[in-house]
């Protein structure tokens, strides 16, 4: 059977704990980590936290569902989405590694996906991934990532991105 990523939910702050979990089952999985600096009394340190509050990413066959729910007390369910476990394409895993190896102290957003431009970044992490602009503020811009609905924000220049046909408001905004 083809194996998918699926979205595990799991009780807050148990990420970590599942996915070294999940690990030693031979469940292949994904916890995004956000590397981040803490301020203590006494010191800074680097941390490494969860990017995706509660969730953690699964790379198993359809028929492994009720074996991975069944790993850990600390696991809810898996995310659903029109009454389905909600499935990642792969591009959005390598794209979600790819981004959080080039950047530390990213933050996400939540929004609610819409109909804006669309675009094809030509160069960094996300590079040859179409995806719809949010806004564009100096250098920073903001891509959506459709099947998370979160939004990955990063400083580029604008000349790393090109308008994919029919993005003629994205091309007015640049100019």
């Amino acid at each position: 059977m083809e194996k998918l990523w699926y979205v595990v939910y799991t009780k807050s702050n148990c990420e970590k704990k599942v996915s070294c979990l999940l690990t030693k089952y031979g469940i292949d999985n994904y916890c995004p980590l956000n590397k981040t600096i803490r301020q203590w009394a006494d010191r800074k340190k680097m941390v490494l936290v969860p990017i995706f509050t509660s969730y953690v990413f699964v790379h198993i066959p359809s028929d492994r569902l009720y074996q991975v729910k069944q790993a850990s007390s600390d696991i809810i369910n898996f995310v659903y989405w029109l009454g389905k476990p909600a499935v990642v394409r792969n591009n959005e895993i390598e794209n979600i590694k790819l981004f959080l190896d080039k950047y530390s102290n990213v933050k996400l957003e939540k929004k609610s996906i819409r109909v804006n431009d669309t675009i094809k970044v030509m160069s960094g992490p996300f590079l040859n991934m179409e995806g719809n602009i949010k806004s564009i503020e100096h250098n920073k811009v903001k891509l959506i990532l459709p099947s998370l609905g979160y939004m990955m924000i990063a400083e580029t220049s604008i000349h790393n991105i090109q308008v994919v046909p029919n993005g003629y408001q994205l091309e007015r905004m640049i100019s």
